[in-house]
């Protein structure tokens, strides 16, 4: 994550709680935005796990 509070964090580290409000404010423009649609795709449908060996 660029900015904010998890600011260095990888985005599937981010919170489920963060993720979902950035989609009910709606997610920035460009890349970012793009990759914290599929990020929230990802957390709603619970495979995070998919991802673990790629961590």
């Amino acid at each position: 994550m660029p900015f904010g509070k998890y600011q260095g964090r990888l985005l599937l580290d981010l919170p489920e709680r963060y993720v979902v409000w950035f989609s009910q404010k709606g997610f920035p423009e460009g890349e970012l935005g793009r990759m914290l649609t599929i990020v929230y795709e990802v957390k709603l449908n619970g495979l995070e796990y998919l991802f673990k060996p790629l961590k």
